[in-house]
């Protein structure tokens, strides 16, 4: 590994913990704006994780060291596929594990351990959330590998920096059916993975309508920031890879430093412009009913097996 190398996968993971608030401020913002109010300003987040982190971590009665490690467990998983993914470089000497295989593994991981501290505070909220969100997931995470699938069969390989450098020679590939169809099913993937309009609402008060909200109810202090860093984090690794997956361009394929410098620069525009265009469409759509969300969820995965159906039979 050479020091330029290290260096990229530095300044991915640093910059991707950087911007990830502000991808949740720029949201909030937005929303904000266009439903006539002030907004508190994209750096809110940032400053609530501060308060967060000065404050005391408690556990409720009754639970166990399941509860105490959720929180690191969610984060560590989100930190790896920040790490290895094909953000800003395709380059990165951690590519070679960067599958998309491994990616969804380490996705549900996160999930399920969340999922497990819901349901070990004992209360029905979090018991209620916990269901909710395995039952997500577990519609979501086929469609993940069915697009894999149809992203990987014209590489013969599901290495996700292989997938980037591919598209990035060959950009008549973007506009295929194969392509078209599996952005539309991972884009309702990731609405469904971030806990986003329509799927789940963040910022509900609601508490039968809590997904994600209803697991971390009995959270606070430095495990609550933990977490709200996790899922700021989440959020911003699944937009990046939808964009680099679909729109490659500006991915560094060099570990130079002018190389670098644009892959990150161009990796934060393209993040910008899918947060602001994802809270335009959230403030124009209401959550679905719970027992709605499994219709959408077959939709992506009916997209998914078209995609793999079209990338075979053009291969």
């Amino acid at each position: 590994m050479t020091p330029g190398a290290m260096a990229g996968v530095l300044l991915q993971v640093v910059l991707l913990i950087a911007v990830a608030p502000y991808v949740v401020g720029v949201m909030r913002q937005v929303r904000a704006r266009l439903e006539g109010r002030a907004g508190a300003g994209i750096g809110q987040p940032w400053r609530d994780l501060r308060k967060q982190l000065a404050k005391e971590a408690i556990s409720p009665e009754g639970s166990s060291w399941v509860f105490t490690a959720a929180p690191v467990v969610l984060l560590a998983s989100t930190l790896v596929i920040a790490a290895v993914g094909p953000f800003i470089s395709t380059a990165s000497p951690l590519d070679r594990v960067a599958d998309l295989f491994a990616v969804v593994a380490l996705l549900l991981l996160g999930t399920v351990a969340l999922a497990l501290a819901g349901l070990d505070t004992g209360t029905a909220f979090g018991g209620m959330g916990a269901s909710r969100e395995i039952t997500v997931a577990a519609l979501a995470e086929p469609t993940i590998l069915l697009v894999g699938f149809a992203l990987s069969a014209r590489v013969d390989s599901s290495n996700l920096a292989a997938i980037v450098d591919r598209i990035q020679d060959n950009p008549a590939q973007v506009l295929s059916p194969a392509s078209v169809l599996a952005a539309v099913a991972l884009a309702v993937v990731v609405v469904a993975e971030a806990g986003r309009l329509p799927v789940d609402n963040p910022s509900t008060h609601l508490e039968l309508t809590m997904i994600h909200e209803a697991m971390v109810l009995e959270y606070s202090g430095r495990d609550l920031a933990t977490i709200e860093l996790a899922a700021a984090l989440r959020l911003t690794v699944l937009l990046g890879l939808w964009a680099n997956l679909f729109l490659p361009w500006g991915v560094a394929t060099s570990a130079s430093p002018s190389a670098l410098g644009i892959g990150a620069a161009v990796f934060v525009g393209k993040v910008a412009i899918l947060a602001v265009a994802l809270a335009t469409a959230e403030v124009f759509m209401a959550k679905l009913r719970l027992f709605r969300v499994p219709e959408l969820l077959a939709g992506s995965f009916l997209f998914g097996v078209l995609a793999v159906s079209s990338s075979f039979f053009l291969a």
